[in-house]
């Protein structure tokens, strides 16, 4: 009896943007890179004008891998990141917004965080809890929280204190992100509470690589 050999199954050639490595920095992996986005919106109160109105801006953001951080059994990969953002027509002026921190991720125990420093005197430990392959992050803070927390200087305390921070970003797809802002004000003057709050879509110009100087 002859037998005929069977022509082994050739494997199908993996579609190369579905394949992921380890990804250590877990859901932050997309953000790395260089980023311009020319359509924001601020709404926030104008001290001059004694208004809340919206303002339009161009914003840049960049992010970059931080080494490993290890607090004890902690493990923590990240980004260090700046957003800054100017007025619409004021492009070549100082800008009206700068803000710098770091973008964090606790595989082991699924949070997000970020730890951000506005040139205000503000400083906010925001997050949540996220999966390594979430498209949507969410950072959260409130005043006193042990652990997620803000701090702002004397002068903003007694006259807009911040009682409330949420934000979130959103992976739109390889090439953009978006991101909402807001903050919840208590402004003693006028005796309300208002919400400050910022919202753009982000395009990335530049990816990072080892080989670049």
């Amino acid at each position: 009896m002859t037998t005929t050999a069977e022509t082994p199954e050739t494997p199908e050639t993996p579609d190369l943007s579905e394949i992921r490595g380890p990804q250590k920095l877990g859901p932050l992996t997309p953000l790395v890179g260089e980023w311009e986005g020319d359509i924001g919106v601020d709404l926030s109160y104008h001290n001059d004008d004694d208004e809340t109105s919206h303002t339009s801006y161009f914003e840049k953001a960049s992010f970059s891998p931080i080494p490993v951080q290890e607090n004890g059994q902690q493990t923590l990969w990240g980004l260090n990141y700046s957003m800054t953002a100017w007025r619409h027509g004021e492009e070549g002026m100082d800008p009206f917004h700068d803000e710098i921190g770091f973008l964090l991720w606790d595989k082991i125990n699924g949070q997000v965080m970020r730890n951000v420093v506005f040139g205000r005197g503000i400083a906010i430990l925001a997050g949540s809890d996220a999966g390594p392959h979430d498209r949507e992050l969410h950072f959260d803070a409130k005043p006193g929280d042990p652990s997620y927390g803000i701090l702002q200087n004397k002068y903003l305390m007694e006259r807009a204190e911040i009682k409330d921070f949420t934000s979130s970003f959103t992976i739109v797809d390889d090439e953009t992100f978006s991101y909402t802002s807001d903050l919840t004000l208590r402004l003693v003057a006028a005796g309300v509470t208002m919400h400050h709050t910022d919202k753009n879509t982000l395009h990335r110009v530049k990816r990072f690589h080892p080989s670049e100087a």
